[in-house]
């Protein structure tokens, strides 16, 4: 009976780790996006989406090291990312009517100056 249940316990920690790597590779492949994405819109999402993962990655990370306190920072992490994500969507929004105000008011002086 031990037996088996030492097996199930390997068997876990294999899982475990095999979803860390893949979870770091796809971190990876998130911040070539974040740094290269053509748009602010997909730098956003790839930043909301690292985030996601660190907090996969902490739970996992509790279950593994049965810690309870790794719980709560994954929380914590979770209501961070979050608020981090919806200001800088207020940023990113700000900038663009300030650039669309600023692009009516250049039209506004050309059509004046050409008259």
């Amino acid at each position: 009976m031990n037996r088996g249940i030492m097996a199930l316990e390997a068997s876990y920690s294999f899982l475990f780790i095999g979803v860390l790597i893949v979870l770091a590779i796809m971190l990876f492949l998130c911040l070539l996006r974040a740094c290269l994405g053509p748009t602010v819109a997909d730098r956003l999402v790839a930043v909301n989406m690292m985030g996601t993962m660190v907090i996969v990655t902490i739970a996992i990370l509790a279950v593994m090291k049965d810690e309870g306190y790794l719980v709560d920072i994954s929380m914590i992490y979770a209501m961070i990312s979050f608020l981090a994500v919806i200001v800088l969507s207020k940023v990113i929004i700000g900038v663009h009517k300030e650039k669309e105000e600023t692009g009516e008011r250049c039209k506004e002086e050309k059509e004046e100056n050409a008259s």
